[in-house]
């Protein structure tokens, strides 16, 4: 199936979820309601995106025609502007075209739990997690998401041996799964007298947040569940109460914990939270097991061992490995700037997934 085809039937679709939207049956079932009015809402951007890519490449040929009899200067100059600005667009459009003709991954919309873990380079790893904290943070407020603080264990420089939260908005697993993986920092550390450049590793995992209404089997009688003494920073009343909790999945081995609320009863919701989170994730890590077969080479698995990511700060580079991005502004990206990574990314994913579908 060619291009244009694709996009005649996703138009056909278009009617058809125009015609569902106004049924009564529809209106009644709010779940169906919700997927439909999004899925309509997708569509209805392509065909935007559509007519815009249309309307410009007629718009340049009309521009063409006109300059080659237009004889007042002025207004050749105006055309040629004309031309050049909606050639400059046609390309932008294309990208968009493709990404919005795949369909969304169904955990695009999902919230997430975030985690990140030093890896080789002691303190320097440890010192790197709290700036990609900071990072992903700024990053946060740019998308409007909320950030909230499950876990946090500090290392002895003030840097962060491990690092847990919530992350919460629109779509925040569509921008956020391409963070999963080993990330690799190439910087001289504070420590260091003579200047010599280290390099250090972090994990980063990313997990959908399961939905209200989804439910993940969990027998009460399979968990373990322990109470203790929060430890580290929290004021006195954290210290001397059992409020931190710590959950133990008995079949699967798994452990969550949380002592980050004053509550037991908010702590032990959160870590349930995370121990679904977490059971959620090896159930889509096995089904992308399964797409791996298939695909040999798969951007967004979140193989954990993959090195996805080389961030160099004498040189000012970040390189993503995975599609051969390079950019020279690793300061700005982390003030929370990740939108020309993500974009990158997308558009690769996007281009990958259409070339299999046609």
């Amino acid at each position: 199936m060619g291009l244009q085809e694709k996009i005649r039937q996703r138009l056909d679709r278009l009617e058809e979820v125009e015609a569902l939207l106004s049924t009564e049956q529809v209106a009644r079932n709010v779940k169906e309601f919700k997927k439909l009015s999004s899925e309509h809402a997708r569509l209805s951007q392509l065909k935007q995106t559509q007519d815009t890519l249309i309307s410009s490449q007629k718009g340049i040929q009309e521009s063409k025609e006109l300059l080659e009899i237009e004889n007042d200067p002025e207004m050749k100059e105006m055309l040629k502007d004309e031309i050049s600005r909606l050639e400059i667009s046609i390309p932008v459009l294309e990208k968009e075209l493709v990404q919005l003709l795949v369909p969304p991954d169904p955990d695009d919309h999902r919230n997430v739990i975030l985690e990140l873990r030093a890896g080789t380079g002691g303190e320097e790893a440890a010192l790197f997690v709290a700036d990609c904290v900071r990072m992903y943070r700024m990053y946060a407020d740019t998308k409007g998401w909320s950030f909230q603080t499950m876990s946090l264990s500090e290392a002895d420089m003030g840097g962060l041996k491990e690092a847990i939260f919530s992350v919460k908005g629109e779509n925040v697993f569509k921008f956020m799964k391409f963070e999963a993986g080993t990330h690799r920092v190439q910087r001289v550390p504070k420590t260091e007298a003579q200047g010599r450049i280290h390099t250090s590793t972090i994990t980063v995992a990313i997990m959908p947040e399961p939905d209200e209404e989804e439910e993940i089997d969990i027998n009460e009688k399979d968990l373990q569940i322990d109470t203790y003494r929060s430890s580290g920073a929290g004021g006195q009343h954290v210290n001397t109460t059992d409020s931190a909790v710590r959950i133990t999945h008995v079949p699967s081995g798994m452990v969550v914990y949380c002592q980050e609320e004053r509550s037991q009863i908010k702590n032990r919701a959160k870590a349930m939270t995370l121990l679904k989170a977490r059971m959620l994730d090896k159930q889509r890590q096995e089904r992308e097991s399964e797409r791996a077969k298939l695909r040999l080479d798969q951007v967004g698995s979140a193989e954990r061992s993959e090195r996805i990511r080389t961030y160099n700060f004498p040189q000012n580079r970040l390189t993503d490995h995975r599609v051969n991005f390079t950019s020279y502004n690793l300061d700005r990206v982390m003030d929370g700037y990740l939108n020309e990574v993500t974009d990158a990314l997308l558009s690769d994913e996007a281009t990958r997934a259409l070339s299999e579908a046609l």
